[in-house]
């Protein structure tokens, strides 16, 4: 199989008609996993109202290959998986304009500015009359659009079959991770300093085990740490 971009969004239904709140839908996934956990990019704020200002401002992005290499071997369908790529990160012919999709959090510092976006604002694509509007996973105060195909495929969005390719992606980390046969999910949203993975107690045993990755428990249905 190769990646592709699915106008069909029906795999996506599981996450969509979700009754979860809203910030643990789109910070751990749907329900119904037996472990959870967090992996960090940045360790957790030491405060309450810490700023990502006063730490390393280097995001652990590195730990994403390692983090797909161990979900590959805990999955029956390693090359039918689904991605969500959050429309935000499309900046190509993009412009910040009245008709801007709002995020929830104006003063969010995430990789939204290192897109030029101002506090507040997610960079809308502007199409031309003769662009069609692709259909996107929405979601509240967010929107994507749907790829399928090996896990090791992942983010090659603007060489798949069937993407238009006015919008740019680049090798942006989509929002959401998922093989066919559900055995695990990974939720990353922009806001966040971490990325919730949703799975098997072996599975989430294996990463907080590795090394390689920063890796925490976590219960979904708690408040999870967060910087200002």
């Amino acid at each position: 199989m190769t990646l592709t971009f699915c106008p069909d969004l029906s795999a996506a239904d599981w996450i969509v008609h979700s009754d979860l709140p809203w910030q643990q839908l789109v910070g751990f996934g749907p329900a119904g996993f037996d472990a959870y956990a967090r992996l960090r990019f940045l360790p957790d704020p030491g405060r309450p109202g810490q700023s990502e200002n006063d730490v390393d401002p280097d995001w652990r992005t590195d730990q994403l290959p390692t983090l797909l290499e161990v979900l590959a071997t805990h999955t029956a369908t390693p090359d039918d998986c689904y991605f969500c790529v959050w429309e935000g990160f499309g900046h190509a012919d993009v412009a910040i304009d009245d008709d801007a999709v709002y995020i929830d959090d104006e003063n969010a510092r995430t990789p939204l500015e290192r897109l030029g976006a101002r506090p507040g604002l997610a960079p809308h694509p502007v199409a031309s009359p003769s662009m069609p509007q692709l259909p996107k996973v929405v979601l509240p105060n967010r929107a994507y659009w749907l790829f399928r195909g090996p896990l090791a495929d992942i983010g090659t969005w603007d060489t798949v079959q069937q993407w238009p390719g006015r919008c740019r992606l680049d090798q942006i980390e989509p929002a959401f991770i998922w093989p066919a046969d559900h055995a695990w999910c990974v939720a990353r949203d922009v806001d966040p300093h971490w990325a919730g993975i949703g799975g098997t107690p072996p599975l989430i045993t294996r990463l907080m085990s590795d090394a390689r990755l920063d890796v925490v428990p976590a219960d979904p249905t708690e408040d999870q740490p967060l910087y200002q």
